[in-house]
């Protein structure tokens, strides 16, 4: 039977990325009694970064929420991963964790999060219903403008 989570990325015209490696002293995800929490994932694509900067500052609203969607598929592939290769054992994305680098003034982290929201429920439907933190910073690794992490339970 097909993953149907992969089918619903290829009607929105997405294509699962290979999941990035890591850039410092970490693992991608653990998984333990049935859960499973990724590391922050940045917006990666098969050239590097999609963008760089802060939002408000550098770095728009919609560049952001394309951001946050990209951040989002990298954790989706290493969710990918964690289920060796069947997105259909998801049960939950239980939280999403969204980190956006702002600027001093800048205040719509929730329109930025959506990106990442939007596509976890696309993909997972209902399953991809979660809570949410979605929180200004600073500054984020290699001047990534965001930064999504998610806690998600599998299927018994």
């Amino acid at each position: 039977m097909a993953d149907a989570v992969k089918t619903r990325l290829a009607e929105l015209g997405l294509t699962l990325p290979v999941s990035a490696a890591p850039v410092a002293n970490y693992v991608p995800f653990h998984v333990v009694d049935g859960w499973v929490y990724t590391s922050g994932q940045l917006p990666m694509t098969d050239k590097g970064l999609s963008c760089t900067g802060r939002l408000g500052a550098d770095v728009d609203v919609a560049t952001g929420v394309e951001a946050a969607k990209l951040a989002a598929l990298q954790v989706i592939a290493k969710l990918n991963d964690a289920t060796e290769g069947n997105l259909d054992r998801i049960e939950k994305i239980v939280r999403v964790d969204v980190f956006v680098a702002s600027a001093i003034d800048f205040f719509d982290q929730p329109t930025i999060g959506n990106g990442a929201s939007d596509l976890f429920v696309a993909a997972f439907g209902d399953a991809g219903r979660h809570t949410r933190n979605a929180v200004g910073v600073a500054v984020l690794p290699r001047n990534a403008p965001v930064e999504v992490a998610v806690i998600a339970k599998l299927k018994a």
